[in-house]
């Protein structure tokens, strides 16, 4: 099966413009998934697979995470956290796969950003389900609360864009969230940025967090390590919902 080299393909898959951007690119990715990522978007390539096609299997490996975090044990916890990764690879090879082909389209653009949402509320939804120990309780409505949270984070951002498209203007740029009309509120979402506490409900990190709570769990009997983590992805989900909306409203990305 001839195909491209992974050097050729890594000029054309992995340009400049996406592994050097500041925003965008999860840490994980540039960390050590791109890495990977081009292994399997060469194997890809060889295929008749479509990039949208892979962003479907990483969709689907974002909901199937959120149901087996559902199922009680540490192995549960451990295979939602192997299929979050394959989902952060996909993630990477179906981008990847769009460049190389020339197959870049809105509608895997769309399919993208919706992958996000429903790994993400598929997630917090699953860890509340894990929490009431599988028969639905408040920890249950507690964990659909953090996912509706974290889909409302996500669609504030989107919005930005929604309503600049509505008043004719250009999507805002990296540098328009930086510049605020307050120094001191510029300076508080570096600090809020800093201490990153708003990666506690993103799917990568909170999907290692499960696993050592599950690990906790496992070793004193209960569930009560998943039911505190739960509780406090809401409260974090709460509190980044209102901070976020407070630094678009503030910022200069709807100027």
């Amino acid at each position: 099966m001839s195909g491209p080299s992974v050097a050729e393909l890594r000029a054309v898959a992995q340009p400049h413009s996406t592994m050097d951007r500041n925003s965008g690119e999860h840490w994980a990715g540039a960390l050590y998934m791109r890495k990977l990522s081009i292994y399997v978007t060469w194997f890809l390539a060889k295929t008749p697979i479509t990039p949208n096609q892979t962003t479907w299997l990483m969709i689907l490996c974002g909901l199937l995470a959120g149901v087996v975090l559902a199922l009680p044990g540490l192995w549960a916890a451990v295979g939602a956290a192997v299929l979050i990764q394959i989902y952060l690879l996909l993630d990477c090879s179906d981008g990847e796969l769009a460049r190389w082909t020339g197959r870049t389209s809105i509608t895997g653009i769309y399919l993208d950003r919706v992958g996000h949402y429903f790994a993400e509320a598929a997630l917090l939804i699953g860890l509340g389900f894990r929490a009431s120990e599988i028969l639905p309780d408040w920890y249950t409505v507690i964990g659909l609360a953090a996912a509706l949270g974290a889909i409302l984070i996500k669609a504030e951002t989107d919005l930005v864009d929604v309503a600049r498209a509505r008043s004719g203007l250009v999507a805002a740029t990296e540098a328009s969230a930086e510049h605020f009309q307050s120094r001191g509120l510029g300076l508080a979402r570096k600090a809020a940025a800093a201490l990153k506490f708003h990666r506690v409900i993103q799917a990568v990190e909170l999907s290692v967090i499960v696993v050592i709570a599950a690990l906790w769990d496992a070793f004193n009997g209960g569930v009560a390590a998943t039911r505190v983590l739960v509780v406090a992805c809401l409260v974090i989900a709460v509190l980044q919902m209102i901070l976020h909306l407070i630094s678009i409203l503030m910022s200069r990305r709807l100027s």
